[in-house]
């Protein structure tokens, strides 16, 4: 087995394989899945990565050793692992690195009905019990069926939003060689849809760019497609298809902030009053389109397992981040960047004009997006930054996730990474010259120049 303490991350298990995740390792988690969640079945789903399979068989040889019956959805999204874990009412397991390098795989976890198994919330139990050895099961073994969930999940996804009358809409898809190639086709069936697809071919070593695309460079393809085919909209999916970016018809990419609003907005027609949640370094048009549109906006730390439970506690019926991961109750407060993709078509396909001219009012500020410097001494760095901005006249400070500087016209946050020595900066302002002013003193301080 590898280095525990390096895989089990914060939402996760994660690393390279088999040097630090292997076979031995998944069937132990496997075994002390069962016990912590105390389950009589299991549901696992994988990604298209060679190393997928072996693991995913690994785990169920653990988990069936421990008296639990496995159902295995073979494969699939992590958002239809949620599906399956909803609608099948048990834990379940998904065999997944998402985003990360061919040489990467990993296992996202989570309790019946997708409640989310982080840190907090039983992997550190997992991980000491797989480091101590899983105690042995002297009941009869579990037995492993295959059952075909897309079908299921497709359908599922179309009940919570009616795309009944939408106009045809011309639309690329940049799957990456990721799992959106796989859900797609079956989710789009029956829609009228014209799709073009890029990339669509299952393929863990990710030949053509990375699936990631939080990354500019690998929406260049989609934008190129989008301006080429004259589509109405593009959409690209990251490995394991759980969240979801936007290219416009100009071929521009849209700011997940904007997408946050759009979503939040049709909820509220919905559900009027409810809460939306949104993380802090989402665009601040987010909570006043929240407040306009008669909701009440929640704001929260970054990652998914804060929003989850900021949403499970306020009763939110959606919930948004800026790394374009969506979240809503009626998906069993899950993510799903395929549900927020199906939101945004039946925005843009339920009237006639083109979607830059449909999100003009969603996007309100100049943003800088997530840049990254790699600092020895974070707090050092962050301490610095405060120093330099506290006390200015109209300036307030708030350290709910890192440190959040800001006045009426402009706010930035500087927080550290969970994972390497990096400082995280996103600024924002009602105009471009002023964020980037603000963007460059920070910039300034924090790289010492």
């Amino acid at each position: 087995m590898g280095d525990l303490a390096k895989i089990f991350k914060a939402y996760d298990i994660r690393g390279v394989v088999p040097d630090e995740l292997d076979a031995a390792t998944a069937e132990a988690a496997g075994a002390a899945f069962v016990r912590v969640t105390g389950a009589s079945a299991v549901v696992t789903a994988h990604d298209m990565r060679e190393s997928s399979v072996p693991l995913a068989a690994a785990f169920a040889r653990g988990a069936t050793s421990q008296g639990a019956d496995v159902v295995e959805a073979g494969l699939g999204s992590t958002d239809m692992l949620y599906y399956a874990s909803g609608a099948l009412d048990m834990p379940g397991a998904m065999f997944t690195a998402s985003h990360n390098p061919a040489k990467y795989n990993g296992i996202k976890l989570c309790r019946a009905g997708a409640k989310p198994v982080g840190r907090d919330t039983g992997l550190t139990e997992i991980r000491d019990m797989v480091e101590k050895g899983v105690p042995a099961y002297d009941g009869p073994k579990g037995t492993v069926s295959e059952r075909d969930l897309l079908k299921g999940y497709a359908d599922h996804l179309k009940t919570l939003v009616d795309l009944s009358g939408i106009r045809p809409l011309k639309v690329v898809v940049d799957a990456g060689n990721g799992m959106g190639g796989h859900t797609v086709p079956s989710v789009f069936e029956g829609l009228p849809i014209d799709l073009v697809p890029l990339y669509f071919e299952l393929d863990g070593t990710f030949p053509n760019h990375e699936a990631n695309p939080i990354e500019p460079a690998n929406l260049r393809d989609l934008q190129a497609k989008v301006r080429e085919t004259g589509a109405d909209i593009g959409l690209a999916f990251d490995g394991d298809a759980d969240r979801c970016f936007v290219v416009d018809e100009r071929g521009e990419i849209v700011s997940p902030s904007a997408i946050t609003a759009l979503v939040a907005v049709r909820e509220l027609a919905k559900h009027p009053g409810s809460p939306i949640v949104h993380n802090l370094i989402t665009s601040k048009a987010v909570p006043e389109i929240v407040s306009e549109n008669g909701g009440e906006p929640v704001r929260t730390r970054v990652g998914h397992s804060f929003i989850k439970q900021t949403m499970a506690e306020s009763g939110a019926v959606f919930g948004g981040e800026h790394s374009a991961h969506f979240y809503f109750r009626d998906f069993w407060f899950a993510d799903s960047g395929m549900l927020a993709a199906l939101h945004v078509l039946a925005a843009l396909g339920g009237q006639s004009e083109p979607l830059s001219a449909l999100l003009a009012e969603y996007t309100r500020y100049a943003a800088s997006g997530e840049i990254n410097s790699e600092v020895a001494d974070q707090a050092a760095a962050a301490e610095q930054v405060r120093a330099a901005f506290e006390g200015r006249p109209g300036v307030a400070v708030d350290e709910l996730d890192g440190l959040t500087v800001g006045t009426d016209d402009w706010w930035f946050n500087l927080r550290p990474s969970n994972t390497e020595p990096l400082l995280r900066l996103n600024a924002e302002a009602a105009d471009e010259q002023t964020m980037a002013a603000i963007r460059d003193e920070v910039l300034a301080i924090v790289r010492g120049k």
